[in-house]
């Protein structure tokens, strides 16, 4: 089927962002964090939500409250971009959609960023923000951790590393496009190259570079979640789109939780790009996508 007029829109803005690297490749971090601050714009105000801001944990947040959702149950977000680029400000919106949808709350995160801060500040910040939820009261059962692209990583690798650590585990993981593989060896980044707007192989190894610093390990399964074991995992929703060159680290990381008996649920959709779920309020498929996660979720 072929994607709608209005999701072209996501398209659209991840070639100009890719044109615009391509024209100034010395681009400062500063520079790319300004261009990625652009990634609220295809997704549409979701309408009945507010926001507060607040430091827990001493990580900066947002919290996105919707109207008559349900004060017990809270998504953990942590925003895409690399671990580098991206914001709890970039993100709000598309949080704030995916709550509403689920009838909870959400909290997005601004843990720190790499090159200044590389792995594993990031995965610090959210755990410790979820401590701190638990310690508020929350019951693990009602947080959800989700996130989109590397956000998407966080929320997988947070889990892990709650459960080396004895921690109670979270009662879902909602991944959007989720950037898993540090090797860069997905068979995705060569055969949806030509269809993907944003994410390419040298997009990839300069953000990873970033992340992992010099002492972070490609394969450490707390920063490459496909090398990692999921007995006991929770419950788990993976989604991505046919066009984007991350294809395969959902599908791949789906086939690895199956088979440690997760219950998992994934969405491929035709024609999308990375993290579509952006087109929330905005393009038919994303609103569908939205749908169709919020009827698994309340399934449980």
């Amino acid at each position: 089927m072929k994607p709608s007029t209005e999701a072209d829109f996501l398209r659209v803005l991840y070639q100009s962002w890719s044109d615009r690297m391509a024209e100034n490749p010395a681009l400062t971090i500063a520079d790319l964090r300004g261009l990625f601050d652009e990634w609220h714009q295809p997704t549409r105000e979701p309408e009945g939500v507010t926001y507060k801001f607040e430091t827990v944990a001493g990580v900066e947040a947002l919290w996105a409250l919707p109207l008559d959702a349900d004060p017990r149950k809270v998504i953990l977000y942590t925003h895409g971009g690399g671990f580098a680029v991206g914001s709890a400000a970039s993100h709000r919106k598309l949080a704030g959609h995916l709550a509403k949808h689920l009838g909870v709350t959400a909290i997005v995160l601004d843990y720190r960023r790499a090159p200044e801060h590389p792995f594993p500040a990031q995965l610090e910040d959210a755990t410790a923000v979820y401590r701190a939820l638990l310690a508020r009261g929350f019951k693990a059962n009602n947080i959800t951790t989700s996130g989109d692209s590397a956000g998407g990583n966080l929320a997988i690798a947070t889990v892990l590393k709650l459960r080396d650590d004895g921690v109670a585990l979270p009662g879902a993981v909602i991944a959007f496009s989720p950037w898993l593989d540090m090797e860069h060896v997905g068979k995705t980044l060569q055969t949806n190259a030509a269809t993907d707007a944003l994410v390419s192989k040298a997009v990839l190894e300069a953000m990873s570079g970033m992340f992992l610093g010099e002492q972070g390990s490609r394969t450490n399964p707390l920063a490459n979640p496909l090398k990692a074991s999921y007995q006991g995992f929770p419950r788990l929703y993976l989604n991505a789109g046919s066009q984007e060159t991350l294809l395969d680290n959902a599908t791949d990381l789906a086939g690895i939780a199956k088979a440690a008996g997760v219950d998992v649920t994934l969405s491929v959709v035709d024609g999308m790009q990375h993290v579509f779920p952006f087109l929330a309020g905005r393009a038919v498929e994303a609103d569908d996508e939205l749908r169709r996660i919020a009827q698994w979720f309340k399934a449980a």
